[in-house]
């Protein structure tokens, strides 16, 4: 991963929350592209209280080299429910 591709994946419209993995097993989350600083070696993530604060209230580092996997992923809001696929019925 570079700081430029990064960026690229911060740009893109519409944007989708990106989940970050480390090297070291953690995982850190983008939901917002305004809360996220990139450096040339490192990636700034900010934690906003809730859906609708624009001020972080958390800040989280990580080194971009250190990144080995960067995938999309799709926020559950409060209060939401994931919809569980319906059992199959036996006959």
């Amino acid at each position: 991963m570079t700081a430029k591709k990064l960026r690229e994946l911060l740009a893109k419209r519409p944007f989708r929350p990106l989940r970050l993995h480390l090297a070291d097993g953690r995982v850190c989350e983008v939901h917002r592209p305004q809360m996220a600083i990139v450096a040339e070696s490192e990636i700034v993530i900010g934690m906003p209280r809730d859906d609708k604060s624009n001020i972080a209230t958390k800040l989280s580092y990580c080194t971009i080299s250190n990144i080995v996997k960067v995938e999309p992923f799709d926020v559950q809001r409060c209060g939401e429910e994931k919809k569980r696929p319906k059992k199959p019925r036996g006959r």
